[in-house]
């Protein structure tokens, strides 16, 4: 899936939230533990010494990362108005 079909599925999503929820989604952020976890995962990864379940469960941070920033974009750019 490329990045503006993925901004396509994920418009309608930003769509149903209220201002509230809009700027929690924007201010979400991974635990201290949850970031220390994938950065130990990406040095692994960059050194090549994964197991194949981290590298899935590296690839699936990843994932969630990318799904959850272009979220925040939207909510961001739905409570300043350009939407």
């Amino acid at each position: 899936m490329n990045a503006t079909t993925l901004d396509a599925l994920m418009s309608p999503v930003a769509g149903c939230l209220d201002e509230p929820s809009l700027k929690a989604l924007v201010q979400l952020r991974a635990s201290p533990e949850a970031v220390a976890r994938v950065e130990w995962l990406a040095e692994r990864a960059n050194e090549g010494e994964l197991t194949a379940e981290q590298r899935a469960e590296y690839e699936s941070c990843v994932l969630f990362a990318n799904f959850l920033g272009v979220l925040q974009s939207k909510a961001r750019r739905k409570i300043n108005g350009a939407v």
